[in-house]
């Protein structure tokens, strides 16, 4: 492949990452629409209306053999099924959060991750630590008591998503399948648990089943679209990227709702919280310049 070539594709997977993370990062505009719903039904409705979208994508690529033998192999199925569990966690607390007024503390959980994946790496995997991580995971847990000691209070909706999705990465590490295949997996797992939830709505005439607008009508079938969009766009960068560049474009999303929750939201920035959001930006500071200095001195192959 030649260099022009090479730089041709990660141009364009760099603009398939990007848009992949603002989108994610924007999210809080589109839940926001659909407040007056709970969010375990607006889950129910992701999971059925990602399917849908997802085994079309599945019908087009020819891949139904793959996702047929996946589901037909107990350990990959149950693995899945672990990982479908934590991601309809990390999924229904988001949304709570947003829709409850906590966009900055959802935020704060998404830069909480890289950190979180260290700690689990450590924890779980007996992997060691360079001192650098050491530091920034010191600083990260005392921003996160600042903000315990300071509203009396755990901010359980940041460790949740944090721990949630760092323990959806862990597993899906142990699956051969791409995002989109191991996607498809866990949505079909999940889909009986969501269609029965809904169904039961219905029967009562609550929630969506009940009196709705036409753009409300219209959204709740977008929460797949706005699922499997980026998701796409994602796995077409990641493929053409260095993994050390994804792991610096990952902090967009953070950032994204971070402004939309002090800004757009007005959700109280005092001193405290900007104070332990001030450790945890100085943690991951430390972090990714540990990276950085890690992929500059790798060999280039």
């Amino acid at each position: 492949m030649s260099n022009s070539t090479h730089e041709s594709g990660a141009g364009r997977g760099a603009v398939a990452a990007i848009a992949a993370y603002v989108m994610w990062g924007l999210f809080p505009l589109f839940w926001k629409q659909l407040e007056r719903f709970d969010a375990t039904e607006l889950i129910a409705h992701r999971v059925v209306w990602s399917l849908v979208i997802v085994m079309g994508v599945t019908t087009v690529s020819g891949a139904w053999k793959s996702w047929a033998k996946a589901l037909g192999t107990p350990r990959l199925a149950g693995l899945h099924l672990l990982s479908g569990v934590c991601l309809s966690v990390n999924w229904l607390t988001f949304v709570w959060g947003v829709n409850h007024g906590y966009i900055l503390e959802s935020s704060l959980g998404y830069y909480l991750v890289p950190l979180v994946n260290v700690a689990c790496g450590r924890l779980l995997l007996g992997e060691q630590l360079r001192r650098a991580q050491i530091i920034a995971i010191v600083l990260a847990a005392a921003g996160v008591s600042i903000q315990l000691a300071s509203s009396a209070r755990i901010p359980w909706v940041a460790l949740l998503l944090a721990v949630s999705w760092a323990s959806y990465g862990l597993l899906r590490k142990r699956s051969p399948l791409g995002s989109l295949a191991g996607l498809s997996i866990e949505l079909t797992l999940l889909v009986p648990v969501a269609a029965g939830y809904l169904g039961w709505l219905s029967l009562h005439g609550q929630g969506a089943a009940g009196h709705i607008t036409l753009l409300e009508r219209i959204l709740i079938p977008c929460t797949g679209l706005v699922t499997a969009v980026p998701l796409l766009l994602f796995a077409y960068g990641v493929r053409r990227l260095r993994l050390g560049t994804v792991g610096f474009l990952q902090y967009i999303v953070p950032t994204l709702q971070f402004l939309l929750g002090a800004l757009v939201y007005g959700e109280t920035m005092d001193r405290s919280r900007l104070v332990s959001f001030g450790f945890i930006w100085v943690a991951l500071a430390i972090y990714s310049a540990d990276n950085l200095r890690l992929m500059r001195s790798a060999p280039r192959t």
